[in-house]
């Protein structure tokens, strides 16, 4: 009866200190448990390195004499340990977002998706973990898309260009910038709050907030680089402003946060930014007001697209924001609402002079600008299911804060 021949892995001079042991290691993954290889090598450690490793490991060791002078060193007889450490392993769900499980379990915690988890790990508890409660399919392209849009601060924008401004123009841009920057810090910390809730299957959503985040963080740093460009005083803050954006920041359920935040909020300041940008006095601000814009469009999308899944699944979704939008209308109803330092600087942005007929038209101006905030809410109500009718009622309650 013949006998299958031993195969064999030479080491040469490797030892296991410089990484013999992953030849070893790569020769064995193929041979069942009892499988036996032969170990040849130079190395003057081997014969001490090697039944070291293989004891850490279940293995066992050989020693053939086989008189010849060869380099054999031993026989590793493979083990069982390797398979039953992964006794009742099992897959962290498919690796593409494509299949994403619809409740990932808690004992997948930090495991990367689709990894093959070793049992026994700890079970991190993330409560944002239903699928339909935070995903939206187009999530993945809107990281990518946003990953390859990320600008610097300091490149992108041309602070250096020569411009001189009125001093109550430049008193306007001041107190615009400081508003900005408060709405920029509220779009951050909602996000924030958020972020380390979600389950890291949903890997796509918890980046593309990170990115999110990020973004707000450029903006308040552009926002608040324009207010002391000039001068080395930022302008006021209102109470009811910072009531408003408190309420943001208190939200803590997800579908609404995103509501108020993205859907309501931050569409407003879409507009905003575009009026900014049209009646921009000079090149920084309208540089950095463009290009916050393009990054709050990419939040209103996402927030979109996540409220429009839930609320095909959700029948009850729109009672729930609807009363959201109640909840925070009777929570500001004593607030002074805008700060109106901050209506009045749009009010000089828009005139462009201090001619009544100036003055007329950027009040004017100022008004189409409520108007435009009024009709985008409106059409984004209508897209997630509200009636027309209902969707002007609710909102006429937004806060008058814009964000």
């Amino acid at each position: 009866m013949s006998t299958a021949p031993v195969p064999e892995v030479d080491l040469g001079d490797l030892g296991f200190g410089r990484g013999a042991h992953l030849l070893v290691q790569r020769a064995l993954a193929g041979l069942p448990p009892g499988g036996r290889l032969a170990v040849t090598g130079r190395d003057p450690a081997l014969r001490v390195h090697l039944p070291a490793w293989c004891r850490g490991r279940g293995h066992r060791v050989e020693w053939p004499d086989r008189g010849d002078g060869s380099d054999l060193v031993a026989v590793v007889v493979r083990g069982s340990a390797d398979d039953d450490r992964w006794f009742g392993a099992e897959r962290a769900g498919p690796a593409l977002p494509s299949a994403l499980s619809s409740r990932p379990p808690a004992r997948w915690g930090l495991g990367a998706r689709g990894a093959l988890l070793e049992a026994g790990g700890p079970e991190a508890r993330f409560d944002l973990d239903d699928r339909d409660l935070v995903w939206a399919d187009i999530a993945p392209h809107l990281y990518a898309q946003a990953a390859a849009r990320q600008w610097d601060p300091q490149t992108a924008v041309p602070w250096d260009d020569p411009f001189a401004l009125p001093a109550d123009v430049e008193a306007a841009v001041v107190q615009v910038m400081t508003y900005l920057v408060e709405n920029e810090q509220a779009a951050l910390v909602v996000p924030a709050r958020l972020v380390g809730r979600i389950h890291p299957h949903f890997r796509e959503v918890v980046q593309l907030l990170a990115v999110q985040m990020a973004d707000e963080a450029r903006h308040m740093e552009v926002f608040s680089r324009r207010a002391l460009l000039r001068g080395a005083e930022m302008g006021t803050s209102s109470a009811g402003g910072r009531q408003s954006l408190f309420t943001l920041v208190a939200e803590s359920d997800f579908a609404l946060a995103s509501f108020l935040l993205s859907v309501l909020g931050e569409g407003s300041f879409v507009d905003l930014l575009s009026f900014l940008h049209e009646n921009a006095p000079d090149p920084v601000t309208r540089r950095i007001c463009w290009l916050a814009m393009q990054d709050e469009r990419r939040h209103v999308v996402f927030g979109m697209a996540h409220l429009e899944h839930q609320a095909q699944l959700d029948p009850l979704l729109r009672d729930r924001l609807r009363a959201a939008i109640h909840r925070r209308h009777d929570a500001l109803a004593d607030t002074a609402g805008l700060n109106a330092d901050v209506f009045d600087a749009l009010v000089v942005l828009a005139a462009g002079g201090w001619h009544p007929d100036d003055v007329s038209a950027g009040f004017g101006r100022v008004q189409a600008l409520q108007h435009a905030m009024d009709q985008g809410r409106q059409r984004r109500l209508v897209r997630l299911g509200f009636r027309a009718d209902e969707a002007a009622a609710l909102s006429a309650l937004h806060t008058r804060n814009f964000m």
